[in-house]
C-alpha cells in the first residue's frame, strides 16, 4: 500500500529546499556516513534513508535550475561583442549523431589510401 503525504513530509522537502545546495550536500554526505556505519537502529536507518532521497531530489533540481542558466560563450567579434549560446544539459549519449559533428570514416581492409606505411 503507497504510504500518504504528510504535512511533515512537505515541510521537510520545504526545509530541504530552503538550504543551499551545498548545505544539502553536506548533510546528504553526513547522513550517508551514518547509514554506513550501521550504528544506528532498522527505524532510524530507514528514517535518514528518506530524508536523504529528499535531500538528493532537491539538489538534482537546483542543479537543473543551474544548468538551464547557464550560456555558452560561442564566439568574441573583434570589436568585444559576445554571442552566446543557452547551454544543452542533455546527455552526450542521448544527443542524436547528427548534432553537427561529423562521423568517423569507417576503415575497410580494401581502402588503400587509409594505410599509414
Amino acid at each position: 500500500m503507497a504510504k500518504k503525504k504528510s504535512q511533515t513530509d512537505d515541510a521537510e522537502i520545504d526545509d530541504a529546499q530552503a538550504q543551499g545546495l551545498e548545505d544539502a550536500m553536506a548533510e546528504l554526505a553526513s547522513i550517508v556516513s551514518r547509514l554506513e556505519s550501521g550504528k544506528e537502529t532498522l527505524d532510524e536507518s530507514l528514517a535518514q534513508f528518506e530524508r536523504g532521497m529528499k535531500l538528493l531530489r532537491v539538489c538534482h533540481s537546483k542543479l537543473d535550475v543551474a544548468a538551464q542558466r547557464i550560456e555558452i560563450v560561442t564566439q568574441i567579434s573583434g570589436d568585444g561583442d559576445v554571442q552566446t549560446a543557452e547551454f544543452d544539459a542533455t546527455a552526450t549519449l542521448q544527443k542524436s549523431p547528427s548534432s553537427g559533428r561529423s562521423q568517423r570514416k569507417v576503415v575497410t581492409e580494401d581502402d588503400d589510401d587509409a594505410l599509414l606505411f
